[in-house]
């Protein structure tokens, strides 16, 4: 259980200042590095919008005040010499001046490439069905689902549906996760044929989890 936050647990250097690591609270991808001082923490757990110090400008300043690129503040957390905050946000905006959704958009050349675990994997699989929108269906498959449709797409889905059952009955655990897998990948084609996104999903599963969602499972199945 995450423990109660303590301001004064908080080690502020020489300047007053303590980095704030802003990360997505949905999709846990990390958007930004800044500075708060104490005042900016406060107004960030008092008013549950992340404030930052800015050290050139020497001010207090709210993120989006001037964008509308809010971070709406879920948790605060530090580290365990307590001189590092992580701030857990669900963000109304791009994070980066740029217009880039995170300002870590870049990588060293030369860098060897690092898959995305976790939650990370669909973000960067739902960017890769988005462009596909705009591809050739002679060319990809994803486009060419894209095109016949609705119809075609649930298809698909009936199909990959009846593979998992099947191997869930009587195949090893492996073949239960390969299938689970197509079956995952088809699904959330037909939400990005639908405009439904993936921070829609992480939305609906994290009111499930709440009480009310709880509740409301719990009353269906009495029914």
């Amino acid at each position: 259980m995450e423990r109660p936050f303590d301001i004064s647990a908080v080690r502020f250097n020489d300047a007053g200042l303590v980095p704030a690591i802003a990360q997505d609270a949905r999709t846990s991808e990390v958007l930004m590095l800044a500075w708060m001082n104490r005042e900016a923490l406060e107004k960030t757990l008092s008013t549950g919008r992340a404030h930052y110090w800015s050290r050139s400008r020497k001010s207090l300043w709210l993120k989006g005040e001037s964008s509308g690129n809010f971070q709406e503040v879920l948790s605060v957390k530090y580290d365990c010499d307590g001189d590092t905050l992580l701030v857990l946000v669900e963000p109304k905006g791009p994070a980066c001046h740029t217009g880039e959704r995170t300002c870590f958009y870049r990588s060293i050349a030369g860098a060897a490439r690092v898959l995305p675990g976790g939650p990370a994997v669909l973000s960067e699989l739902e960017k890769v069905l988005e462009e596909r929108k705009n591809a050739d269906p002679s060319k990809s498959y994803v486009a060419s689902l894209y095109q016949k449709g609705t119809p075609r797409i649930l298809e698909k889905i009936g199909e990959e549906s009846g593979e998992l059952i099947e191997a869930a009955s009587v195949k090893e655990n492996a073949e239960v996760l390969y299938e689970f897998c197509d079956l995952l990948f088809h699904s959330m084609v037909l939400l990005k044929h639908k405009g439904i996104r993936m921070i829609d999903v992480y939305d609906e599963l994290g009111r499930r989890f709440g009480i009310s969602g709880i509740a409301e499972k719990e009353a269906r199945a009495k029914k």
